[in-house]
């Protein structure tokens, strides 16, 4: 259709342009549809014309939920100038007009996938391969092609590294199958543009692109905001559209003026933007400045009304993805301590080597005999490692999937379990992660008497005897009794009803909360509205706390049922409307902490400023009083968010006079922000003290008991917040974050070296103290006394970081690992969080109502915070404790048929010919003992309701003393004694045959490995004795087919099996008995639980 007023909706992946005047890109122009969505015309494109420039509305809050990072679609030739690979810089978006764009800019598509089509097996491989071990047996295996190399059949090389590559490969398909499908859902979604023939309609819309606020359905000219995918505060933001583009009559006007919108370089200041609004075709031209109240940033969700936007920045250039660090392919500690021993274990196979040609006397061609040896004891680094390792990781994420105990959670990184047994530091996000974000009014201080959830019945009777006895005054107007009520009650000795009913006025007008009427599917938006209907009102507001004292102001009798820009309704306990005109208001920022309004009656014109905030600012704008300050302290200590309210009445002339100066500093160009707020304060003097409120943010489930287990088990916790200073202080102190005993140092706010040098000299003397610190000041400190800021910052039992960038919650995870060289896990559950959790060593994700964003980039997902103990107690240490024991367990197998063979050579003149031969090599390491050192996964040394009991368990193995170069020397010696006492045992016992020494030592070494097995177990679960008896079972039958090299005569008679009895005995017992004396004499921290 090309009638006007006609909207198009565009799906990313569904159309391939390559025209300039295609309507699914450009303004205007014809297209000619071909098959499936697709344009063709003439010429190529950037990939941004549909949005760059263009009017943006979006469907639903599900839609478009991260189009970000950039993905290159252009040619070679043309690639950096295409995707914009330049220094960013500012810019020029005409309205409407695309093409006349100055530079191009990248694509708004999002691409999590670490390979592509073309990438994936060069890139796998290379993974794979860094692994030093892995590359060692590639050489291997590709020595065995040269002939003069070769030892065996050259499938004794290849079948197992081919194995352990195809375990490999499939598992990275499938995870990027997945990151694939993930990708293609999102990019596909669909979305309306405003062209010439466009119209937006619908809200609860996420932003897919940074843009500038250009319209609104709003009656109040304005919208609420949902930022916590981006700053992690669930706090509403007020958004003002640009004036001039909010006055057109409508949408479609957008696009009949010539304007244009300059804008700043691309950057990650995601608080401060700077630009100009300009319309060129006005008499004189409209000049407009833009700021952040005019800014609608991507990953943000419009949460009232309609809005249309131009788009200014997309891709790579949003400020989302420029908070965001890249992900980084996370390799576990336990891993490159595993391939830390395997170098030593080459270490040995080389001295070997070298010392069996040695003895040779180097005769002959004695480097190729060094390069047979080398292939020879190649058994010293056993292949199967890998194997065992990455099968038990899948088994580990099994486990965890289906614990009932902690239903939801979901293992997305299944390479490092075993990180999450030896975290020493948990970095953790506030809001929806440690808090349900969900406030509840739980205190009233009048000063002399104190109202908590059991006495608001007491308030609710005083407010209603208020306003019955102002209402039955015969000469009473009707409309607004209640001031005038009031008034009448302060010409004698004020009652506490009277005191109680300014308090809950002044809560009740002092915030900037907008009811909204929705159709309930009885009553229609518009009825609802008219007649205020309760059951149809839900409250907008910046902030959950606003909104719990206004739904409190409500239980009690005085509710908010309407508001604008310029003037409240409340509604009396009796039903009559009392109207109040709003003459100026005053926003909270973060460094005033206060906010206040100035409000007339209607019904009286009595002039009154309200003001609320926070304790240390407003004790020197009240009054004198002696209980503030202590009030506030109690209050505080419950892990209230406290809050002092005050008031001012005015009169005519003053109000007068305070907006002529408050206008005059308003237009001002220099200082501008100085002027008006010297102005405010000249208003900010002797206000009359009504009350204290206390909110409490609901905490999660569980967690102080979480907290402390993760306090007990030796972990620090680091709350990391873009919430307020006061704010994160209470939840830190509610949440048990900070116990009672200790002292907090707020640091104060700091702006260069000088200050940060003695708040730093004044935290030194602070002993066993918890630190507070806001994100400003930690940039200044980290800047100038990074090393001393961190030395002490990690001497503290908990700290508290506000008003944190993504980045910086990024930067400073990434401290902590170079500082201390200790394992982190980050936990959030916002976009926010996604920087973080990718720069952890193990990052949770926790699905709340701030979305997917953060389950989806982490390692592991989990519903509720309280799994996170069980998560690291239980999974954790089980992943580390079993993987340390197979992993030494596998080395063991390896270096006793090394050991043999090492014997055999020297025994033999120290020739180069292998002991065992074809399947009897392959079969040891798989089918004859593969499934009982595999069952060693399911090794637990406690149960788990023991471990989550005694939490300082956990605390052990963060010296990672199961897997140490101790426990490796043991092992060793272990082996080779073992490997001795089989060898040489065969050769002592055998009678005549080579083949019988082959026959006594193999079957030797089997059982011994079957009882090693069976000494490692702590605790038995029934398939690791299907697992024993299997094992010995397929190595009996298979005997039957082995008469190439065994003797299978010769294993039926009694000689055969007594001699192997007295070799396995010789072997097995010593270490039994050593086992029992140890655990006699020097019993392990558990065994005292267990028993």
């Amino acid at each position: 259709s090309k009638e006007p007023g006609h909207w198009e909706e565009v799906g990313f992946q569904k159309a391939a342009v390559t025209t300039r005047k295609c309507p699914f890109w450009g303004l205007g122009g014809d297209f000619e549809q071909r098959g499936a969505g697709r344009c063709q015309a003439e010429g190529p494109v950037g990939p941004l014309e549909l949005l760059q420039g263009g009017c943006v509305t979006m469907r639903s809050a599900t839609e478009i939920n991260s189009l970000i990072n950039s993905r290159s679609l252009c040619r070679c030739c043309e690639c950096l100038r295409c995707c914009g690979r330049r220094d960013p810089r500012p810019r020029t978006v005409w309205l409407g007009h695309p093409e006349k764009r100055d530079q191009r800019y990248p694509r708004n598509v999002i691409n999590n996938q670490k390979y592509n089509f073309f990438t994936f097996l060069p890139g796998v491989s290379m993974a794979k391969f860094k692994y030093f071990f892995n590359l060692y047996f590639l050489l291997l295996a590709c020595s065995q092609f040269v002939v003069e190399m070769r030892l065996g059949a050259l499938y004794t090389y290849w079948v197992p590294l081919g194995f352990v590559l195809a375990v490999t490969v499939i598992r990275e398909a499938a995870e990027e199958i997945r990151c694939y499908m993930r990708d293609k859902e999102v990019n596909s979604q669909i979305y309306s543009k405003l062209t010439a023939r466009g119209r937006l309609r619908g809200s609860g819309i996420l932003v897919p692109a940074d843009m500038i606020f250009l319209r609104t359905s709003e009656k109040n000219g304005s919208c609420f905001l949902r930022t916590d995918q981006l700053d992690g505060e669930t706090d509403w933001k007020l958004r003002l559209p640009v004036t001039c583009t909010q006055r057109l009559p409508t949408a479609s006007d957008l696009l009949q003026i010539r304007s244009y919108v300059y804008a700043e370089e691309p950057n990650i200041d995601i608080h401060n933007f700077v630009g100009t609004f300009t319309r060129e075709d006005s008499d004189p031209p409209v000049n407009e400045s833009l700021s952040i109240e005019n800014t609608l940033w991507a990953s943000t969700v419009i949460a009232s009304g309609t809005v249309v936007g131009v788009v200014l920045y997309t891709g790579r250039e949003l400020r989302s993805v420029m908070n965001t660090s890249n992900p980084r392919s996370k390799i576990g500690l336990f891993d490159l301590e595993v391939n830390c021993l395997t170098k030593i274990l080459f270490g040995a196979l080389v001295v070997v080597s070298l010392v069996m040609v040695a003895l040779q006397h180097f005769a002959g061609r004695w480097y190729l005999q060094i390069i047979r040896f080398l292939l020879l004891f190649s058994n010293i680094i056993p292949i199967s490692l890998r194997v065992n390792l990455d099968m038990g990781k899948i088994v580990y994420s099994w486990v965890i999937r289906r614990d009932s105990k902690i239903p939801g959670t979901v293992v997305r990184s299944s390479t490092i379990p075993e990180q999450l047994g030896r975290i020493s530091y948990l970095l953790t996000d506030k809001t929806g992660t440690l808090t349900q974000n969900e406030m509840v009014f739980k205190r009233l201080h009048l000063g002399t008497v104190a109202y908590g959830l059991d006495s608001m019945d007491e308030v609710q009777s005083h407010i209603f005897s208020i306003y019955t006895q102002a209402h039955t005054q015969p000469s009473q107007p009707q409309e607004a009794p209640a001031v005038k009520g009031l008034s009448l009650a302060t010409k004698v000795r004020r009652t506490m009803s009277s005191r109680v009913h300014e308090a809950v006025k002044a809560i009740a007008l002092c915030h900037n909360v907008t009811p909204v009427y929705e159709s309930n599917g009885v009553t229609d938006q518009a009825e609802a509205e008219r007649h205020y209907e309760d059951s149809c009102r839900v409250y907008q507001a910046s902030s959950p706390d606003e909104v719990a004292l206004v739904q409190w102001t409500e239980s009690v009798g005085l509710t908010l049922v309407g508001r604008d820009q310029s003037s409240v309704q409340l509604r009396s306990p009796g039903g009559h409307i009392l109207n109040f005109t709003i003459l100026q208001i005053f926003p909270f920022t973060y460094e005033s902490k206060r906010m206040g309004i100035i409000v007339r009656d209607e019904s009286t014109g009595e002039i009154t400023f309200y003001m609320k905030g926070a304790d240390v600012v407003m004790a020197g704008i009240v009054q004198y009083n002696d209980w503030l300050e202590e009030e506030c302290g109690n209050m505080a200590r419950e892990g209230l968010r406290v809050l002092v309210v005050a008031k001012k009445s005015l009169t005519e002339e003053q109000y007068q006079d305070f907006e002529a100066r408050y206008v005059q500093a308003k237009l001002s160009v220099h200082d501008r922000s100085l002027k008006v707020a010297t102005v405010i304060e000249s208003l900010e003097m002797e206000m009359e003290l009504l009350c204290l409120t206390g909110v409490e943010d609901q905490l999660q489930t569980d967690v102080r008991p979480t907290l402390e287990t993760l306090r007990n088990a030796g972990i620090k916790v680091w709350m990391l917040t873009g919430d307020k200073l006061e704010t994160a202080t209470c939840t830190a102190k509610n949440a048990h974050l900070v116990t009672r005993t200790q002292d907090i140092h707020i640091f104060r706010l700091v702006t260069n070296r000088g200050e940060a040098h003695l708040e730093l000299n004044a935290f030194r003397r602070k002993h066993d103290c918890a630190l507070v610190i806001s994100g400003d000041s930690l940039e200044v400190c980290l800047k100038y006394y990074e090393y001393e800021f961190m030395e002490l910052a990690c001497q503290c039992p908990a700290v508290v970081c506000c008003r944190c960038a993504p980045t910086q919650k990024a930067q400073i995870v990434r401290l902590l690992q170079e500082r201390t060289g200790k394992l982190t896990c980050a936990v959030g559950d916002g976009g926010n969080d996604v920087s973080m959790i990718q720069e952890a060593d193990c990052g949770v994700g926790v699905e709340g109502k701030e979305g997917k964003q953060a389950s989806l980039a982490a390692d592991f997902s989990i519903t509720q915070f309280k799994h996170l103990g069980r998560l690291l107690m239980v999974h954790g240490r089980n992943s580390y404790k079993r993987s340390a024991a197979l992993s030494q367990f596998v080395i063991h197998r390896s270096l006793c048929i090394s050991t043999m063979q090492a014997v055999f050579s020297s025994v033999f003149y120290f020739a180069s010919v292998p002991l065992y031969q074809g399947f009897l090599i392959i079969g040891y390491s798989t089918i004859y003992t593969m499934f009982p050192v595999f069952s060693l996964v399911l090794d637990k040394d406690v149960k788990s309701e023991v471990a989550m009991l005694y939490p300082e368990l956990y605390k052990d193995l963060l010296k990672g003393r199961p897997l140490s170069y101790k426990t490796f020397l043991i092992w060793v010696l272990i082996s080779i004694y073992q490997g001795s006492i089989i060898m040489y045992g065969a050769l002592l016992l055998f009678e005549s045959e080579f083949v019988h020494i082959v026959a006594i030592s193999f079957t030797s070494l089997i059982l011994t490995e079957l009882l090693m097995v069976a000494l490692t177990i702590q605790t038995w679960h029934w398939l690791m004795i299907v697992a024993e008896l299997l094992s010995l079972s397929c190595y009996i039958a298979s005997l039957v087919f082995l008469h190439e090299f065994i003797d299978v005569y010769f294993i039926a008679t009694l000689s055969f099996l007594w001699k192997v009895t007295v070799i396995t005995l010789v072997s097995c017992l010593p270490l039994y008995v050593l086992k029992y004396l140890r655990r006699r004499f020097s019993p392990p921290s558990y065994s005292k639980l267990t028993s």
